[in-house]
């Protein structure tokens, strides 16, 4: 089973980059199941729902997300009505949305996948350790093959996630800083691990933002602007090949495409 896991969409470039160049991914490596993180999709904060049905447009199955999913304050009207979009599940109970999904790929296998975001120097969450255990027992029931995006900013948080998780899920596959790492591997019980999947979006900028708006907050301090850059836009993410009846990961390849 080939599963194709994007890095954070950025804006319009990084919606651009998915609708032109995921297709091609899809039919060159046979791909059965594609996620992407959509949190910054929408002008680099958030996500509304026509992007939503844009993305899914694009045969992206599962949407994951993070911190920036509350920017866009219709989420909370519109997150219950997608079962595929999900916000990260250690967020307190009651809000909108989910933190985990059960679906099918194209085989018919079922595939799960669980949206976590990181504690350390991020928003102080419930434990997304304790949290990934309940919800894996959850969803083994029904699916053998489970993902994990962890949306976390340290590395140390990252890799200790992927160590916890080992041999318990397919994939462990961090986001949210925007910088593709360069350690993807398979751990000793066979989950696919990197720390950051990188970004889909403009790539002459600042982590998808204009580098005169990112500068400007670093020398003054105050607050001010934050615009989407346009330039040398690409496509990151990670192919990983899982045996769909172990549930074991076998390989895991970052990839770089640049939309022409």
């Amino acid at each position: 089973m080939k599963l194709f896991f994007i890095g954070d969409i950025v804006g319009k470039p990084g919606r651009r980059a998915v609708r032109e160049i995921l297709p091609g991914i899809i039919s060159r490596h046979g791909v059965d199941f594609v996620v992407a993180n959509c949190e910054n999709a929408a002008a680099g904060f958030g996500v509304t729902r026509d992007i939503v049905d844009e993305l899914y447009g694009s045969r992206i199955d599962v949407l994951t997300s993070g911190n920036h999913i509350w920017d866009k304050k219709e989420i909370s009207d519109f997150a219950q009505d997608y079962e595929t979009l999900l916000r990260p599940a250690n967020y307190p109970d009651g809000l909108p949305g989910q933190g985990s999904v059960v679906m099918p790929n194209s085989s018919g296998a079922y595939i799960g996948v669980i949206n976590l975001a990181g504690r350390v120097f991020m928003k102080p969450l419930d434990c997304p350790f304790r949290t990934a255990e309940r919800e894996i027992e959850k969803l083994k029931r029904r699916a053998n093959i489970i993902i994990v995006d962890f949306h976390a900013e340290a590395t140390s948080e990252k890799e200790a996630m992927g160590w916890f998780l080992d041999g318990r899920v397919s994939a462990v596959l961090g986001t949210h800083t925007h910088v593709q790492t360069a350690d993807e591997r398979i751990l000793p019980g066979g989950t696919a691990y990197i720390t950051d999947v990188g970004m889909t979006g403009p790539f002459n900028s600042i982590i998808g933002i204009k580098k005169d708006d990112i500068l400007k907050r670093f020398l003054t301090q105050m607050p001010n602007r934050f615009d989407v850059a346009k330039d040398d836009v690409r496509l990151q993410g990670v192919m990983v090949d899982i045996d769909g009846k172990t549930g074991r990961s076998m390989n895991i390849e970052r990839m770089t495409i640049s939309l022409k």
